[in-house]
């Protein structure tokens, strides 16, 4: 059996990953199993080098703040801010701390500098402004919606930006991290909350009416970026409501909110050409995700799931497996689990081929690694037949 595990598993490079794939995907997503760690992130970032200058590649995407990471593409585009500043302003979930990507945006710019705007690497965020103990204010996308329809005729709007900020009141009301325990706490279905929906929709709708005149009064990029402003507000707003439920399905609700934004940002992103999208794998897997909460397991369908039925074969997932990450507790995987039989080959990292280590396997199912630690999240044998492939790093040490 060890000779045709061998067989599986190929040299770490961005070839290496194309070459299981049928086609050049349009979204290539790479997901990984734990967070924070520059190993994982220097790997990504070696990979979309490879991507960019053998394939083509010329958008990243991470699991960060939407509306925070358009301050980072406007460095790694036209030079706008400092380095210092966008990794303090444009990353979300503390992402902004980590060397690995501060080197990532740093070749970017470097990359893009004397780089027609057509040829230029291009960054996003494709999460919501969401943590998973609270939700950012609609306000933002809200008022920067409104600011960009007020090119059309004011008799179109369906309010002044006067009324918007009275609705929406102070941010902290929205941003109350108790809500997330007690849905009492949420405004999320107050009467001012209710009304902001309709008005949301209604200006999505003005946007989308409008688009004619607004493409050529404007430009694709402010256009875009409009529609990113209504694709959050919208989404904001619908999962503050669902934050006031108190019905037993609230957090599958919301896990399920999260993703569908996520993966309503991804599809945008399509339109930018092949974009390599990082992300934690249950964000990215085309099965259903699950985690266990306060209130119990909570299952949904992921981004990546919901992407996969849209693009079919021009979306691929490639799942990020480990060894060790020692100081975490996290020590050598027993030798009946995926993690093990790879574990026992002699190389620090390979690219595994799913279909080929399947075959290898011969119909038997390796076990589950169980995790000593909250914050990682073993490989599922079970998604091999659903995996283009695995990334294989043998050992993790500490940032």
């Amino acid at each position: 059996m060890a000779t045709d595990i061998k067989d599986a598993v190929h040299a770490v490079d961005a070839a290496a990953v194309m070459r299981l794939l049928p086609a050049r995907p349009r979204l290539l997503a790479l997901g990984e199993p734990t967070h924070g760690e520059d190993t994982l992130l220097d790997l990504r970032n070696e990979l979309f080098r490879q991507l960019v200058e053998q394939e083509g590649y010329r958008t990243i995407a991470i699991e960060s703040d939407c509306l925070m990471g358009l301050a980072v593409d406007d460095y790694v585009t036209s030079g706008t801010g400092t380095l210092d500043e966008v990794m303090e302003h444009g990353f979300s979930h503390g992402w902004g701390a980590s060397a690995a990507n501060r080197e990532l945006v740093r070749w970017m710019r470097a990359y893009n500098e004397d780089r027609p705007a057509s040829d230029r690497l291009r960054f996003a965020g494709f999460d919501g402004p969401l943590e998973i103990t609270a939700a950012a204010s609609p306000r933002q996308a809200l008022t920067a919606l409104h600011g960009y329809l007020s090119r059309v005729d004011t008799d179109l709007l369906p309010c002044t930006a006067e009324t918007l900020d009275h609705l929406l009141g102070a941010d902290d009301r929205w941003t109350d991290p108790a809500a997330m325990m007690d849905p009492s706490q949420s405004v999320g279905q107050s009467a001012d909350a209710g009304r902001l929906r309709l008005l949301a929709d209604d200006l999505v709708a003005l946007l989308d009416a409008q688009t004619p005149h607004l493409i050529t009064t404007t430009s694709r990029a402010d256009l875009d970026r409009a529609r990113l402003y209504g694709r959050t507000a919208t989404g904001l707003l619908r999962y503050h409501h669902w934050m006031a439920d108190t019905s037993p399905a609230r957090m599958t609700r919301l896990c399920a909110l999260r993703d569908l934004m996520m993966s309503h940002n991804l599809l945008a992103l399509t339109d930018r050409g092949p974009t390599l999208v990082h992300a934690q794998s249950s964000h990215l897997q085309r099965q259903k995700s699950s985690m266990r909460m306060w209130q119990g397991r909570v299952e949904w369908w992921s981004a990546g799931a919901l992407v996969s039925t849209r693009l079919g074969k021009e979306y691929a997932f490639v799942a990020t497996a480990l060894g060790t990450i020692h100081h975490q507790g996290v020590d050598a995987p027993p030798p009946d689990t995926v993690e093990g039989l790879l574990y026992e080959l002699p190389d620090d990292r390979y690219v595994v081929d799913a279909r080929e280590l399947t075959t290898a396997l011969g119909g038997t199912l390796p076990a589950l690694r169980v995790s000593p630690w909250f914050g990682y999240a073993p490989f599922d044998p079970t998604h091999l037949g659903d995996s283009d492939g695995i990334v294989f790093v043998k050992d993790v040490p500490q940032s």
